[in-house]
């Protein structure tokens, strides 16, 4: 299976991220809404630092997510693709801190 690097712009940084061709669409598309939850919650003032901000967007996600999945019930696939999207969002935040401490 090939991979290609795409590159993701939240909350003004840029993340590089491996992804099928075939999926990129679709890691776009949870990178914007990453960066639309993300900025929201700074915008409100209430929570402050990069790593506190996404731990409560993945939160707010999370959450949302579970209410979804009590009203409809997803595919195998649709559940594979947002596991594989959040592993790939959890790798980069992972690499992240990792540049932080250094």
């Amino acid at each position: 299976m090939s991979t290609n690097t795409i590159s993701l712009k939240i909350l003004d940084k840029e993340y590089q991220v491996a992804c099928p061709p075939e999926e990129q669409a679709a890691l776009m598309q949870a990178g914007q809404f990453l960066d639309q939850k993300m900025r929201g919650i700074r915008t409100s003032g209430k929570v402050i630092g990069l790593e506190r901000i996404a731990v409560m967007a993945a939160l707010n996600i999370s959450y949302e997510l579970l209410q979804a999945k009590q009203n409809v019930t997803p595919t195998e696939a649709e559940t594979q693709t947002v596991k594989r999207i959040g592993d790939k969002v959890e790798q980069t935040l992972q690499r992240c801190k990792q540049l932080d401490i250094s």
